[in-house]
C-alpha cells in the first residue's frame, strides 16, 4: 500500500489571500514523483489550537503530516508549539542551531534579539533540519508509527530543505523503491472536451500509466503518469501511450514538460533563421510581452506595433484609410493589412496581427464583444503547406472559428467568452498557438 501524508500550510496571510501558497504544490509534486501519496492539503491560520487540532486530525488519517510556515521569531509563529501540543511533548534547545544563528547575525553586524533564540528550540527528540537559507531550522519528530515534518514557509528556505533532507528521509522511512514519472503533453487551441472525446478509450482502459487532462486559458495539458521500479521502466510504460495520444491530437501538440508556446516558437524561428513581428490592437502588447519573455528572443523577434488607434494602423502599418472606412477596424481585411504592414515595415519573415472587441462595451450584433480577428503574413506561400489540420472549437473559450488561406496570408475569426481580461488573455494564447501551428507546418 502506498504511504500517505497530508500537507498543512500555516499562515493567516494565506487564508486571507494576501499570499499564494506555492509550497504545497511543490511538495505534492515531489512526493508524487517519489511514490508517496498525498491524501489531503490544508491551510490553517496562525492559531495554536487550530494548528494542533489539524495535526491531530491528519495523523488519524495518514502516516504523517508535513507543515510549512510558522517557525519564525514573532509572536504569531506558533507551529512548533502546536506540534508539541498535538504530540504532547515539550521543547529542547538545539545548540548547533543557536550557534548558527549567532554566527549569522554576527556576520551581518546585527544584534541577535531574544525572540530569535526561540527559533533554536525544537520538539524534544526531533531530528533537526539545518536551514542554509535562513535562521529557522526545520525538524522531523516521530510519535509511534506517525511523524510530523515542519519546515519554514519561505519558499527559498523550504525547497532546499525539503529536497536535500526531508525527501531522502521519507524515502528511507517508508522504504520506497518505486518511482512515479510524469510526462506532460502540451496542447493548444483544442477543447478539453475534444481531447476527452479523442482519448477517452485510452483513459478508461489504463491503470498504469494513468492519464489526466488539465485545462488552462486557451490550452490544455495531458499528463501521463507511470509508476515503476526505475525511471527507465516508467518511461517505457509511458512511451507507447504518449505516441498514441499525440497521434490523435496531431496539429495541437506543441511541446512537452517544461516547454512553453513562446519557447517552441523561438526554437522554430531560430532553427530556420526566421524573424517574427507583431501588430496588436485588442491584445495591447501581450503577445510581444510573451515572446520577449524568452531568453535569447532578440535573435528571432524583431519587434511589434501596438496599433490601438486607427491613425496608428494607417501611419505605422500602412492600412489604407478607405479599407478601414469600408470594412472597419475589426475585420478580416484590416487584420490582414496589419499583418502585411508589420512584416513589411519591420522587415520580418512572418508577422502576426490581432484586432477585436475586448469589451465590456463596443459590441454589435454583427461584431459582438469577444470577437477577435487574427492575421498572419508569411514569406512562404501557403500552397507549400500540406495536411493542414482542421481547427477545433475551444470549449468555454471560443464559440466560432473561421479560417481563410490565400496567398501568403492566413486569417481567422474567433469569438471568445469572458470579461475583458479573459478575452485578452485567451486571444493572446490563441494567437501564439496560431503562430506556432503555422510555423510547424511551414518550417518542418
Amino acid at each position: 500500500m502506498m504511504p500517505s501524508v497530508e500537507i498543512l500550510a500555516v499562515g493567516t496571510e494565506l487564508l486571507l489571500g494576501q499570499l499564494i501558497d506555492t509550497n504545497t504544490a511543490f511538495i505534492a509534486q515531489h512526493l508524487a514523483e517519489s511514490g508517496i501519496d498525498v491524501h489531503a492539503t490544508h491551510i490553517v491560520g496562525d492559531n495554536q489550537k487550530r494548528i494542533a487540532a489539524a495535526i491531530r486530525d491528519a495523523l488519524e488519517r495518514s502516516d504523517g503530516v508535513i507543515t510549512t510556515g510558522g517557525l519564525g521569531p514573532t509572536v504569531d509563529d506558533l507551529t512548533k508549539e502546536a506540534v508539541c501540543d498535538a504530540l504532547e511533548r515539550g521543547t529542547e534547545l538545539h545548540e548547533p542551531s543557536l550557534h548558527a544563528m549567532q554566527e549569522f547575525f554576527a556576520s551581518i553586524g546585527r544584534e541577535m534579539r531574544e525572540n530569535n533564540r526561540k527559533q533554536a528550540y525544537v520538539p524534544r527528540g526531533s531530528h533537526v533540519l539545518h536551514n542554509l537559507q535562513g535562521t529557522a531550522p526545520g525538524f522531523i519528530v516521530e510519535s509511534g508509527n506517525r511523524f510530523v515534518v515542519s519546515m519554514p514557509g519561505v519558499p527559498r528556505e523550504m525547497k532546499p530543505m525539503f529536497v536535500e533532507h526531508v525527501l531522502p528521509w521519507l524515502k528511507k522511512h517508508f522504504n520506497v523503491h518505486e518511482t512515479i514519472l510524469t510526462r506532460v503533453i502540451h496542447t493548444v487551441n483544442v477543447a478539453e472536451s475534444e481531447i476527452d472525446y479523442r482519448i477517452s478509450d485510452i483513459f478508461s482502459a489504463l491503470e498504469n500509466p494513468k492519464i489526466a487532462v488539465l485545462a488552462y486559458e486557451g490550452r490544455c495539458d495531458v499528463k501521463v503518469m507511470a509508476k515503476a521500479a526505475t525511471q527507465e521502466e516508467a518511461q517505457a510504460l509511458i512511451a507507447p501511450i504518449q505516441r498514441e495520444i499525440e497521434r490523435r491530437l496531431e496539429g495541437h501538440v506543441f511541446g512537452h514538460d517544461g516547454d512553453t508556446l513562446e519557447s517552441v516558437i523561438h526554437t522554430l524561428l531560430q532553427k530556420h533563421r526566421w524573424r517574427a513581428a507583431v501588430a496588436e490592437s485588442c491584445t495591447g502588447g501581450r503577445i510581444a510581452a510573451a515572446l520577449t519573455a524568452v531568453p535569447g528572443s532578440s535573435k528571432s523577434f524583431v519587434g511589434g506595433i501596438i496599433a490601438y488607434d486607427n491613425d496608428i494602423k494607417i501611419t505605422e502599418l500602412g492600412v489604407a484609410p478607405d479599407l478601414l472606412a469600408r470594412a472597419g477596424a475589426v475585420s478580416e481585411e484590416t487584420v490582414l493589412a496589419m499583418a502585411e504592414g508589420a512584416r513589411t515595415v519591420l522587415r520580418a519573415d512572418i508577422a502576426l496581427a490581432t484586432t477585436g472587441i475586448a469589451g465590456p462595451d463596443g459590441g454589435t450584433p454583427e461584431k459582438p464583444v469577444g470577437l477577435v480577428w487574427f492575421g498572419l503574413s508569411s514569406a512562404v506561400h501557403q500552397a507549400e503547406v500540406k495536411n493542414s489540420p482542421e481547427p477545433q472549437a475551444v470549449s468555454q473559450v471560443a464559440v466560432e472559428k473561421w479560417e481563410r488561406i490565400q496567398g501568403g496570408s492566413v486569417s481567422r475569426r474567433v469569438e471568445f467568452r469572458g470579461d475583458r481580461t479573459a478575452i485578452q488573455s485567451r486571444a493572446t494564447t490563441y494567437a501564439l498557438g496560431l503562430l506556432w501551428n503555422h510555423l510547424a507546418r511551414v518550417l518542418r
